[in-house]
């Protein structure tokens, strides 16, 4: 997705800081915290929090705390699940649906956690 259909999507003002957000994500096309991003931004970590806040208001990224316990952030494209190796807390977006069924409720987004195959062959 680029800025152009993310901009179509929303009700938002495109600030120049919010874009400036969006354009990380997008060029990352995975999962990123602040952590991770915070040196491609000229701001401050308060304005990246309240763009962020606005963000998901208006459904344009998603979020999940992974293992490491950081916030991670992606644009909002499809419901997909995150796969995250509690060895390495790498993080995998999975685009397969998952064959899991919840009576009577929504399922966006399933967190599986495990050992990569990264992490399994250097443990053999």
């Amino acid at each position: 997705m680029n800025l152009e259909a993310i901009k179509k999507k929303s009700n938002i003002k495109f600030t120049t800081a919010r874009k400036a957000i969006l354009e990380v994500f997008i060029k990352h096309n995975c999962p990123v915290s602040y952590e991770d991003i915070k040196d491609e931004l000229s701001m401050d970590k308060a304005t990246f929090y309240r763009n962020i806040t606005i963000f998901e208001d208006e459904k344009l990224i998603s979020s999940f705390e992974s293992n490491d316990r950081k916030r991670y952030y992606e644009v909002q494209k499809n419901a997909h699940s995150h796969f995250i190796c509690t060895a390495c807390s790498k993080i995998e977006c999975i685009h397969e649906k998952p064959q899991f069924n919840l009576e009577g409720h929504q399922i966006d987004n399933i967190i599986i956690k495990g050992i990569c195959p990264n992490c399994l062959h250097k443990g053999n």
